[in-house]
């Protein structure tokens, strides 16, 4: 049996579908609407939480939920918050694993955990420069869990992904994705950056590799399409594949940082036109991985509703 944290999010919904000819038990705040073996807990309770009977059975834990980025953010110390979830809750879910004799504790982290930018791609070999509280809580998650994986012979799989984008994407690409469909004059076609991503379907392909592969144990894995490209290129293909003609304007990136600083909006240009760059190739050589969807089929497969509607 599998047990899965964070079903009810955008990877998780995907997951479940990917393991429908698996027994798997769901563990959350809310009961699935679909006939799921489930047991309810808070990850952020701040008086804890007891789950260890109920993984009875139970072969392998596969950890999406936490605490992601909040767009609105009122707390007046978001890193405890953030480390509330993602890094106290997930090591109280290993522990209580461990404890109940699971086998693998496979944990989705970020990639944010390498950094935020970078001049050449990021690599398994890096050492770790979190700079976003979610990052932070992400990676004093993944210390802790090669402490308890040494200490408990439990194996842990990591894996960190970029930007992660598919059908009703949440965050960022679903901003860019509205703007695509919409073909607005964008001030955008003059952005010559490097940015890996990784479609959803990737993702959970990789995830599911990873519950049985034997090379997996104890191992942590970037992970994306395998093809990087700018912005530009990747509102222009949003657009052709929302069905409708790309009307970019090559508005140089000086004059974009000037207008970012000015509206005060500081760090949304800078993502649009930096750098983020991922080499999987630890990740293609220790799985015998790759990933089974193009990043152009990917894009489409988000535009395919809506151009059916049209």
């Amino acid at each position: 049996m599998i047990a899965v944290t964070g079903y009810s999010g955008f990877v998780g919904q995907q997951l479940l579908a990917a393991l429908s000819n698996k027994s798997c038990l769901l563990l959350g705040r809310k009961a699935p609407i679909e006939d799921y073996p489930f047991f309810s807990f808070d990850l952020g309770s701040k008086s804890g939480f007891d789950i260890t009977e109920s993984l009875v059975g139970v072969n392998t834990f596969i950890h999406l939920a936490a605490r992601a980025h909040v767009l609105s953010e009122s707390s007046i110390d978001p890193l405890s918050e953030f480390r509330a979830v993602n890094t106290d809750g997930t090591l109280n879910l290993a522990r209580q694993a461990a404890q109940a004799g699971i086998k693998r504790f496979i944990f989705l982290s970020s990639i944010g955990v390498n950094g935020i930018s970078n001049t050449s791609p990021f690599s398994i070999d890096d050492y770790p420069a979190p700079v976003e509280d979610y990052a932070v809580s992400k990676f004093e998650a993944e210390i802790g869990l090669r402490k308890i994986a040494e200490e408990t012979g439990m194996e842990v799989v990591i894996i960190r992904p970029p930007l992660v984008y598919g059908p009703n994407a949440p965050g960022n690409f679903g901003k860019l994705a509205k703007l695509a469909s919409k073909n607005l004059p964008l001030p955008f076609g003059a952005i010559h950056n490097k940015r890996s991503l990784v479609s959803l379907d990737n993702l959970v392909d990789l995830i599911v590799t990873c519950i049985d592969h034997p090379n997996a144990a104890n191992q942590t894995f970037l992970v994306s399409d395998d093809h990087d490209v700018s912005t530009t290129e990747l509102l222009n293909a949003m657009t052709l594949a929302s069905g409708k003609q790309p009307r970019l304007i090559p508005v140089p990136v000086s004059v974009l940082r000037l207008a970012d600083r000015l509206t005060g909006k500081l760090g949304v240009i800078d993502r649009l036109c930096g750098n983020l760059q991922v080499d999987i190739s630890h990740t293609k050589d220790a799985l015998g991985w790759k990933p089974p969807v193009s990043f152009q089929d990917g894009i489409q497969k988000c535009f395919q509703k809506e151009q059916k509607n049209d």
